[in-house]
């Protein structure tokens, strides 16, 4: 539960304009849990148009809603500072900065929360790099 606390809440401030923001395309990132427990992760997304506000809003995902009162995007910095809450209403607060060009996203985080009445504190990082224009057709499912 940790582990996906730390590595998913990483990406972003608020949304910017398409013309600051980074590009659409096809995206790598690698994302790094640096503390307390050391884990990689790499993966290969679309980012469609439509997509590219959702990217630069902040970090959240399935597992975690995301809330980011200081969200600062502007001359290729960003800077966040709020709290993620699970479903089952585990809370962690997160604080990161990092820098943007339109073909690449870079964050650092740090995160507090409580894990069985013991206060955990770590960091992650996302580095993320445009690695084309275009994106490659989803994989066919399996029939049957």
């Amino acid at each position: 539960m940790l582990r996906t606390a730390l590595v998913f809440l990483l990406l972003g401030a608020p949304a910017a304009s398409a013309a600051t923001a980074i590009q659409p395309g096809y995206w790598e990132s690698t994302n790094k849990l640096l503390s307390p427990v050391r884990q990689t992760s790499t993966e290969k997304r679309c980012i469609t148009p439509a997509d590219v506000d959702k990217f630069m809003a902040g970090p959240s995902n399935r597992h975690y809603a995301c809330t980011y009162p200081t969200r600062v995007i502007s001359g290729g910095k960003i800077r966040l500072k709020g709290t993620c809450v699970s479903k089952k209403g585990h809370k962690v607060a997160v604080e990161g900065s990092g820098v943007y060009t339109p073909t690449s996203f870079t964050l650092t985080a740090d995160i507090a929360t409580e894990f069985l009445g013991l206060d955990i504190a770590g960091r992650a990082s996302t580095e993320a790099r445009r690695i084309g224009d275009v994106c490659p057709s989803p994989e066919p499912k399996p029939e049957g």
